[in-house]
């Protein structure tokens, strides 16, 4: 007998376009490049592997081939085969912050990658869906509570901020710092508004976020240099090969990338059910298993060629909140786009090309809709005494992470360190802790 989440959906879908709903080819292609471009983490966290461990511009290349891949495959899993909803993965930054945590120490790389596939094995077997009972099902009864997935969201949304105006503003000596990204970025975030406010239907509005980032690129390209004459350099394609930096297992490695996938699979499971209730559907505890094994299956196999675990996207729930199009053959697309542009080195150098200000002005707007849809979550909630200490206490603490001095994490374990500097870590912690506590008796 299949578990069942006993958490009605909500009356009336979120979405124009439902889950189930077939759309145009050139409406899915469209969309799916607007749910690429939304993926920072996806342009961004390759090249922050490349420049901390020093490689040169052809591995860096090969990760971001990679990673492309790695997103795709769990994408195309997620949208048709398993989970059958609109959800977009791409690289996770727990998993980047383990990485760079560890990979300088004993085995390099190699052995924190090797590492990390045995971690993403020990979860694809706790994840194997079984209708009748399983580890990820119960961890879905436990995050479908409004509280759980609300704020999971809220940490997620607030921790992205991180990102969002110091990367629209830039840095001291880049080109365009700080007036052509204010206005690139100013035209990309106006757009995206403005689009988004047009008539059900609209087809500017669907793509609000594909038009918003064409045109901040072309402001920023009339007024500071950009790379798209590099396009055309690299035409080479990318092949994956096993194990790149080589291999090697640690135990203390595997503990590590183990717990960092932990927050990674409740938020996901948050987002599941999320996404499920804007489309009018039920998530089993068999369902979300099925979602979850995806993950950390494409997530496993991705590090096997060097590529970072994925979890669900927030930027791409915001989108699909902003354009209301449901439809998960539009996810089935961005993820064979996603393995595509892996593998076609010109179209990663075109991604690469769009500045990092635009962006981020784009997916400011988007990660504050992300915000207010976890307060929507959250208004439904009785609030409680509680109630009251389960949200705060997890919210203000894992946020506060953020703040804890540089000189006060490299004093403390790699463990702490990565706890403490990953907001959606140790709010998922100290949820789990508080929830099990007091969870029974919340007056």
């Amino acid at each position: 007998m299949t578990t069942r989440i006993s958490v009605p959906t909500s009356a009336t879908p979120v979405f124009d376009v439902g889950i189930d709903d077939k759309v145009r080819v050139s409406s899915a292609i469209g969309l799916g490049i607007q749910n690429i471009l939304g993926m920072a983490g996806l342009l961004i966290f390759p090249a922050l592997i490349g420049t901390a461990f020093k490689l040169s511009a052809a591995d860096t290349a090969y990760l971001y081939g990679v990673t492309f891949m790695t997103s795709g495959l769990v994408v195309v899993l997620q949208s048709v085969l398993l989970l059958r909803l609109p959800i977009i993965q791409g690289p996770y930054a727990g998993s980047l912050a383990a990485l760079l945590a560890v990979g300088h120490g004993p085995g390099g790389l190699g052995a924190a990658f090797g590492s990390m596939v045995v971690a993403g094995l020990i979860w694809c077997v706790l994840a194997i869906p079984l209708r009748r009972f399983g580890p990820v099902a119960y961890l879905a009864r436990f995050v479908r509570d409004p509280i759980v997935s609300g704020v999971l969201v809220l940490i997620l949304a607030t921790q992205l901020t991180s990102t969002a105006l110091p990367n629209w503003l830039g840095t001291p000596g880049k080109p365009g710092f700080p007036w052509v990204n204010l206005l690139a970025g100013g035209v990309a975030a106006a757009l995206v508004i403005a689009l988004t406010l047009l008539p059900k239907g609209t087809l500017l509005r669907r793509g609000a976020v594909l038009v918003a980032v064409v045109a901040g690129t072309i402001v920023y390209a009339f007024l500071a240099p950009t790379s798209f004459g590099a396009v055309g350099e690299n035409l080479g394609v990318t092949v994956p090969r096993i194990f790149p930096f080589g291999f090697a297992v640690r135990g203390e490695l595997v503990l590590i990338f183990f717990i960092t996938l932990l927050p990674a699979i409740a938020e996901s499971i948050a987002t599941y059910d999320i996404v499920a209730d804007w489309g009018g559907q039920e998530l089993s505890g068999h369902r979300a298993s099925q979602g979850v094994f995806g993950e950390v299956l494409g997530s496993t196999v991705g590090a096997v060629f060097g590529g970072l675990s994925t979890l669900a996207y927030p930027d791409n729930i915001g989108l699909l909140r902003v354009t209301k199009v449901g439809s998960r053959y539009v996810t089935l697309a961005t993820g064979v786009i996603l393995l595509v542009l892996g593998g076609l080195g010109p179209f990663d150098r075109l991604l690469q090309a769009v500045p990092l200000p635009v962006l981020a002005a784009a997916g400011t707007v988007l990660f504050g809709v992300l915000f207010a849809s976890a307060i929507d979550v959250l208004s439904g909630v009785h609030w409680s005494r509680g109630n009251l200490m389960l949200a705060g206490f997890p919210f203000i603490t894992a946020i506060g992470g953020l703040f804890v001095p540089a000189a006060t994490l490299k004093a403390m374990p790699t463990v702490v360190q990565l706890v403490l500097a990953q907001p959606l870590i140790l709010g998922t912690v100290l949820l789990v802790v508080l929830k099990l506590a007091f969870g029974l008796r919340r007056d």
